[in-house]
């Protein structure tokens, strides 16, 4: 029973000291089309500056609109998109 107490604790721990953040590549699959900013907006009904935000990490995109601009891009939502886990290295040595 310890033993699974134990293994229960420390997924949980990882759990707790990750955390996952969206990624993507629309950057790169935008200038592969030879798409500016301001066309791949217009394609997906946003603003270039949503475009601008994605792109730069600062915002995650509804499911919808990753959706959309995967299908504008001519590309699957999960080559576009994708859930990082990033590791709290602070936490990574501590045994409480």
């Amino acid at each position: 029973m310890e033993t699974r107490l134990r293994a229960a604790l420390a997924t949980a721990r990882t759990a707790a000291d990750s955390e996952a953040h969206l990624s993507n590549r629309l950057r790169v699959a935008r200038a592969e089309r030879d798409l500016s900013q301001e066309q791949l907006a217009r394609a997906a009904g946003v603003s270039r500056q949503t475009i601008s935000s994605i792109e730069k990490g600062q915002y995650g995109p509804s499911a919808l609109l990753a959706f959309r601009l995967a299908r504008v891009l001519g590309i699957p939502v999960d080559e576009l998109f994708w859930i990082q886990e990033m590791v709290d290295e602070s936490r990574e040595g501590d045994q409480t």
